[in-house]
Parts: C-alpha cells; sequence; structure tokens
C-alpha cells in the first residue's frame, strides 16, 4: 500500500517471519517434540537424530493419548489399528524412546 512503511503493511494471506501465531499448530508441535523428548535425549550426529525421532514418532502416533482426542491416540482416531481385539487379562509394559516412555501392551 502507499505510503506505508513495510511494518504497518497488511500481511493477509503472507507468511510473516518469526511469528510464532503464523503457524501455531507447527509451533506446537515442534515445541512438543523439543520439550518431551529433544530436551531429555542426546544424539551424535544427523543419522542418530533422524532414528531417535523416527521412534518418537511412532510412540507419538501410536501409544501417546491426546487430550485433543479424547485420550485417544492418532492412530486409533484415523483407524489405522482398527479391528484388533486386545486381551487385557495379561498385560506387559512396552518401553519407548530408548526407555524415555512406557506404555501398557496386552500380550
Amino acid at each position: 500500500m502507499a505510503g506505508q512503511s513495510p511494518d504497518t503493511q497488511d500481511h493477509r494471506g503472507e507468511t510473516v517471519p518469526y511469528v510464532p501465531l503464523s503457524h501455531p499448530f507447527i509451533e506446537r508441535l515442534i515445541g512438543t517434540i523439543r520439550r518431551e523428548y529433544l530436551d531429555r535425549t542426546l544424539f551424535w550426529n544427523e543419522r542418530d537424530l533422524e532414528h531417535k525421532l523416527a521412534e518418537f514418532v511412532d510412540y507419538y502416533n501410536r501409544h501417546r493419548v491426546h487430550s485433543s482426542l479424547a485420550s485417544s491416540t492418532p492412530a486409533a482416531t484415523a483407524r489405522i489399528d482398527a479391528g484388533k481385539t486386545i486381551d487385557i487379562s495379561n498385560y506387559r509394559w512396552r518401553s519407548h524412546c530408548r526407555g524415555l516412555y512406557q506404555t501398557l501392551m496386552a500380550e
């Protein structure tokens, strides 16, 4: 717009650099990964980091319950595991992310 400084121009439809509110879902996910995993995990190189992040993705989508999904997992909500019936009379603890998290598993 003519006569306005760049700071006061309208940014509709544009991404504003360095502003977390421009991508709230992505910022929330990055914060969750950092707080729940990276702040507690050491990694040696890029390959090690990628491997450990892949473990966290599996844990996050298939085992970690989400309050926004009524204490369900994204995988269960998407019906990835639909049709499986479990017997909860026998169970054990399953370790995730090299022991950082544990979930209950029916045997």
